[in-house]
């Protein structure tokens, strides 16, 4: 595995190249955007994100690492993550704002289609999870049954405002697949139960109210304190096609804020929270 040192100077080259190239160059290749006004700029401890990615899709990773930059969370958990793209997001995110990232991966499939690499050694593709703080007893758990395409969670842990906590980071199966979804989910609860604080980050594929979810809602609460199993006010959509499929589960642990911001770099919204001091 390439040192911190190597791996920066690798990223400041190629930062160099992209920078020079500029719009007209590669596909993909462009000049770093600048972060808007009221962007924070250094990582704020006690807050959240959970984003898919989009995958495959025609998106540069600085534009992805702007996104996250924006918002500069404590813990970042990624679907839909190839794990060269989440190296260079991670990259992006230490040499061009200053944010310095842990990074393990959940990665449960090798797919050239997704991922590209040589044809005998296809990219990994799954989840990721990017903390400011080190991690510690990472796990990757494969369902038993991932529907159409393994799907899989992994979790770390960490620390969040100071405090630790098991964070789990997911990917349920496609929608139209509801049974597959909540075995799925009920080998999940069944590790969230074992702990007294976990943060649950993911897309489940599954509206507030969709059966399979049923498992989750009796372990943790979301962020969004419109959203729960039973509809009652404005649960905030977090997709293109206006559902809400993304989640920030919380166990033993009570949100400040929930913020749902749309991207023109996925077809899933940027979902965060910032989370209450114990």
């Amino acid at each position: 595995m390439l040192g911190r040192g190597t791996r920066l100077l690798a990223a400041a080259a190629v930062l160099a190249c992209i920078v020079l190239v500029g719009p007209g160059g590669p596909s993909g290749a462009h000049f770093a955007r600048p972060l808007p006004g009221d962007a924070v700029k250094e990582v704020v401890p006690n807050r959240v994100m959970t984003w898919n990615l989009c995958n495959p899709c025609e998106t540069s990773n600085i534009d992805r690492a702007a996104e996250i930059a924006t918002y500069a969370p404590q813990v970042i958990g990624l679907q839909e993550a190839c794990v060269r793209d989440v190296k260079s997001i991670r990259d992006y995110l230490e040499i061009v704002y200053g944010l310095d990232y842990h990074v393990e991966y959940g990665s449960v499939l090798r797919n050239w289609g997704r991922c590209g690499g040589a044809p005998w050694s296809p990219g990994a593709y799954g989840q990721a999870v990017l903390s400011a703080a080190p991690m510690t007893d990472h796990v990757v758990v494969e369902y038993p049954d991932g529907g159409s395409e393994d799907r899989g969670y992994m979790a770390v842990t960490t620390t969040v405002d100071g405090q630790p906590v098991r964070v789990f980071n997911t990917h349920l199966a496609e929608r139209r697949q509801e049974a597959v979804r909540a075995g799925q989910t009920g080998v999940l609860a069944a590790e969230i139960a074992r702990y007294d604080r976990a943060i649950v980050l993911g897309d489940f594929n599954a509206v507030p109210d969709a059966a399979e979810l049923s498992r989750m809602w009796a372990l943790a609460m979301d962020t969004d304190p419109e959203c729960h199993p039973a509809p009652v006010g404005t649960c905030r959509t977090t997709t293109d096609w206006h559902l809400k499929f993304d989640y920030i589960f919380l166990r033993g642990i009570a949100p400040l804020t929930h913020r749902v911001k749309p991207t023109p770099h996925s077809d899933h919204h940027l979902v965060h929270a910032d989370l209450a001091p114990v």
